[in-house]
């Protein structure tokens, strides 16, 4: 594990690292980013379907860890489900903004609910509706799997493919960049 955390620390700029230190504020997309982008549908009896997403335990410790550390969390994405709800409620996700097809209005308001600057907010990406809101956030993030012009928005990219821990990295990134890192260990529940 040891080897692993320097390997993301010395892939780290000293520019993300500022950047990361600010932030108070972690948004993210929902599918391709916690979930791996799969939109799975069973087949019901009654000529129905219901949608079924994975969402990664080591993202949710992370965004666990990011909570108790006084972080906020956000999500902003496209679709709805009752899964997503139920899993952000879970993780106590303060932000969760459903069906919204343009996302710059949702990320505005919750600049104004939380008295933020822009400098101050992290977002984690995938696809193409996530570019406007990155450009504007302190530090855009995308997941190793992200579409090319994301990638070239953002300030960071992960190791780690949408639904396979970026969100954790990303929160590693944020702790570790404050130096509360390994405070936040001793911090972490089941």
């Amino acid at each position: 594990m040891a080897k692993v955390a320097k390997n993301i620390a010395a892939r780290i700029t000293s520019q993300v690292a500022k950047r990361a230190k600010q932030i108070t504020v972690f948004l993210m997309d929902v599918d391709g980013t916690i979930t791996n982008g799969g939109v799975t549908l069973l087949s019901l009896p009654d000529g129905s379907a219901q949608e079924i997403k994975t969402f990664d335990a080591h993202d949710g410790q992370g965004l666990s860890l990011a909570h108790t550390a006084g972080i906020r969390t956000g999500v902003i994405t496209g679709r709805g489900s009752a899964a997503l709800q139920r899993r952000a409620k879970e993780l106590k996700i303060e932000f969760v903004y459903e069906h919204q097809a343009q996302k710059i209005a949702a990320y505005e308001e919750i600049l104004k609910k939380t008295g933020a600057s822009e400098a101050m907010v992290a977002y984690l990406g995938d696809d193409l509706p996530d570019i406007t809101i990155m450009r504007r956030v302190g530090l855009a993030v995308a997941v190793g799997d992200a579409a090319p012009e994301v990638k070239r928005v953002a300030h960071h990219v992960t190791r780690a493919i949408g639904g396979k821990g970026a969100a954790r990295e990303v929160v590693e990134l944020i702790l570790k960049s404050k130096g509360i890192w390994e405070e936040m260990i001793d911090k972490a529940r089941a």
